[in-house]
């Protein structure tokens, strides 16, 4: 009991520290990217093949995703916060654009039933992806403005602009099909009015009218209807129905406590539809077993300690709006496809955030975890630990020994005069 404790003492410790939520930002997104490229390359060889690319094709066009969102996970970093307040604007109506040039017959792409990609050329763009960064940085801003005059007090303030701009988000997304994120930018809603304070009756009037469209939109399509009645299914439909979602399961149960070993999944193998996105979580319960996907949940759940811990740990209420905001985006979005692999909700098409094949995902993800550690080191406690790090660091102790000293142009004082015999 005595080592539980001193052990508990040294856990609380460390989880108490100042640059403890930077840490576990760096710390847990390096290990999911390199676990989901891990298992990218491992589920998507067969596809590749099949479709006469080289067995590393799908592998190495996400490690480009990967490299470019390093770097705009680096330059979101290094800015100061009040350089993410200036390109709030430019941001959202930069996207605006690009969802408008997409509803536009003839421009925008159709994939999978969803209108929502631009195409370059050498790269297909995803602006959808990008709608869910631009809600984090635009909603965080005007409420921080709207408090720091006093108006949030009024239902007015509180809902105008907001509601109405992430409803234009909404229908503009929404005419490609993609209600999955359409869904993740709901939750995003709301966590920005809860942050606010916004009284509990809002909360249960917004949400039953969410209810009421959600009802609607799933009523009016026949796919969406068909993909809620696959929640918790465990034999094939005579028709086929349900194969995907039935399939994923399968794979968990293939894979067992410990999985069949990287590369030695069979459901890959054209059983399991999009393995290498929607459904990487399913193969990676096959090949690393209950160990890998618990590793996985537990890794997206130090993510979302880290960005609660951002959010609560400051006083400038832009700050707490935005990390609020990026966390429940990243979180949203992990419980909507995890859900969807392991059969208790619909699939609704949503990548698994720094894991799923997806390059406009990837980026997006990417930027947000950026957003996240600028926030995270804004603070003043972060600040000085960081400084205090980067001046006790062995490579600036090690270079101060072996580069030569800087010579000063002053000379040296002179001495007193010899006395001559």
């Amino acid at each position: 009991m005595g080592r539980l404790r001193a052990f508990r003492a040294r856990v609380r410790y460390w989880l108490d520290r100042p640059l403890t939520p930077y840490l576990l930002v760096v710390g847990t997104t390096l290990l999911l990217v390199v676990l989901g490229l891990m298992m990218v390359f491992s589920a998507s060889q067969i596809l590749a093949l099949n479709q006469h690319h080289t067995a590393q094709y799908y592998f190495l066009k996400q490690l480009i995703a990967a490299i470019l969102g390093l770097v705009l996970l680096v330059g979101f970093a290094s800015v100061p916060v009040a350089v993410l307040r200036v390109i709030v604007y430019p941001v959202m109506f930069g996207v605006i654009g690009a969802l408008a040039l997409v509803a536009v017959p003839g421009i925008g792409v159709r994939i999978n039933g969803n209108q929502n990609w631009l195409d370059f050329g050498f790269f297909q763009f995803q602006p959808s992806e990008f709608a869910k960064l631009a809600l984090v940085l635009w909603g965080a801003d005007l409420l921080a403005r709207k408090q720091k005059t006093g108006t949030l007090t009024s239902w007015k303030h509180l809902l105008v602009p907001l509601v109405p701009g992430a409803l234009l988000l909404l229908a503009l997304i929404m005419i490609g099909g993609d209600m999955g994120t359409s869904m993740i930018l709901v939750a995003m809603v709301f966590a920005l009015l809860w942050m606010v304070g916004a009284p509990l009756r809002l909360f249960v009037a917004t949400l039953g009218v969410a209810v009421v469209v959600c009802t609607a939109l799933v009523i009016t399509v026949p796919h969406r209807a068909e993909r809620l009645g696959c929640i918790g299914v465990t034999k094939l439909d005579p028709e086929g129905a349900c194969f995907q979602a039935l399939h994923g399961v399968y794979s968990f149960a293939l894979g067992g406590g410990f999985g069949t070993g990287l590369g030695a999944g069979v459901e890959k193998w054209g059983q399991l539809p999009e393995a290498h996105t929607d459904f990487i979580f399913a193969a990676t319960g096959e090949e690393l077993g209950l160990v890998g996907t618990l590793s996985v949940i537990g890794l997206f759940a130090a993510l979302g300690y880290a960005g609660i811990r951002v959010a609560i740990g400051t006083k400038d209420p832009f700050v707490r709006y935005a990390a609020g905001a990026a966390t429940t985006w990243i979180m949203a979005q992990a419980m909507i496809n995890l859900g969807s692999a392991l059969g208790l909700l619909p699939i609704a098409g949503v990548p698994l955030p720094l894991f799923s094949y997806g390059g406009s995902a990837m980026l997006s993800a990417m930027s947000a975890i950026g957003v996240l550690l600028c926030l995270a080191r804004s603070s003043s406690g972060a600040k000085a630990a960081l400084a205090a790090r980067s001046k006790n660091s062995r490579i600036r102790k090690r270079l101060a020994r072996v580069l030569p000293r800087r010579r000063t142009t002053a000379r040296p004082a002179p001495g007193p005069a010899r006395r001559e015999r």
